[in-house]
């Protein structure tokens, strides 16, 4: 497994567990040279979207020693959170909308994320 696949399962699992909506895992590595992944999901307020980039760093470092080469928007309605391999952005969903980047990367290989993520019923 390469070490952007596997960094890409972490933050998935972390944001997974920490209620994250509508993740969507997209691989660019064919398109850019900016990276491999874009994963890219939905915060519920700036609060939610702030503690969802503070425990994927938290879990990456504690679980596979990786650390983010940077970090913005810590105040805003969308953080990126930049491991290189692979790059992190949260939205609320206004923002998310506005952006559209599950669009704008359309080309990309969109990926099944679904071994993961744990099914709401899953859960009760």
């Amino acid at each position: 497994m390469s070490e952007s696949k596997e960094l890409m399962e972490a933050i998935v699992r972390t944001a997974d567990s920490k209620k994250a909506r509508d993740i969507v895992v997209m691989k660019v590595d064919d398109k850019t040279t900016l990276t491999d992944y874009f994963v890219i999901m939905t915060g519920t307020s700036s609060t939610h979207i702030r503690a969802l980039g503070d425990e994927i760093e938290d879990k990456v470092k504690e679980t596979l020693g990786v650390v983010p080469h940077h970090r913005e928007g810590v105040t805003s309605n969308w953080v990126l959170v930049d491991y290189t391999g692979v790059v992190v952005n949260i939205f609320q969903q206004e923002a998310r909308e506005m952006y559209a980047l599950e669009r704008l990367w359309g080309d990309g290989t969109r990926i099944d994320i679904s071994n993961l993520t744990v099914k709401e019923d899953e859960t009760k």
